[in-house]
């Protein structure tokens, strides 16, 4: 992507829709009970980076996909969680990739559960780092840190999360799925982790 669209992100997480509605506030049974934090560590930091850097561009923790004709009344770190929610409940006919992991609903609503967020978390950057480090947990980082997962079949788990990422084809997982494009080459993706680990 060239930049302009890049800043937008035209990716979006893995999954599809599956309601006619995108996401419901999940579980409420969860509100006012948030799990600790998990910790990020300096390696996990800048392999967010690396993502971000594929998913958000310059836009950052305030990245909307760029699809959204009707994009949210502030900021996504201005919003609390239920504003996200109502956003995409209110606007269900376009895509609603948010943050600078560009989330989207379905996938919002299963991290959220998990945290035990409530409506009224602000969806900040550091609530937008835990939500991605549980992510990058399902992907296998902590095998891949203690060499029980190769770096070819992490980056692959990576790309089929974030649809900016590509495969070694330079290709993204999502090719063509609602816009999809891996947004680097598969060399700079490989010269991050590498960097990194």
């Amino acid at each position: 992507h060239e930049t302009a669209v890049r800043r937008n992100s035209a990716s979006l997480f893995s999954g599809t829709v599956t309601r006619g509605i995108f996401a419901p506030w999940p579980d409420r049974g969860h509100a006012g009970r948030a799990r600790p934090n998990i910790e990020l560590t300096r390696a996990a930091a800048k392999l967010l980076d690396l993502i971000a850097l594929a998913e958000a561009g310059k836009a950052g923790y305030d990245a909307v996909q760029y699809g959204a004709t009707i994009r949210p009344a502030k900021p996504p770190t201005r919003m609390t969680l239920g504003e996200i929610f109502d956003w995409i409940e209110e606007t269900q006919r376009q895509p609603h990739a948010i943050g600078r992991y560009q989330f989207i609903p379905d996938t919002l609503a299963r991290l959220v559960a998990i945290k035990g967020y409530s409506p009224s978390t602000r969806f900040t950057p550091q609530v937008q780092d835990q939500l991605a480090l549980i992510l990058l947990r399902d992907a296998g980082l902590a095998a891949f840190e203690a060499n029980a997962l190769p770096r070819r079949a992490f980056m692959k788990n990576l790309a089929r999360i974030w649809a900016g990422l590509p495969l070694p084809n330079g290709k993204s997982y999502y090719q063509g799925y609602a816009g999809n494009k891996a947004t680097m080459s598969f060399a700079r993706f490989e010269a991050g982790i590498a960097r990194i680990f």
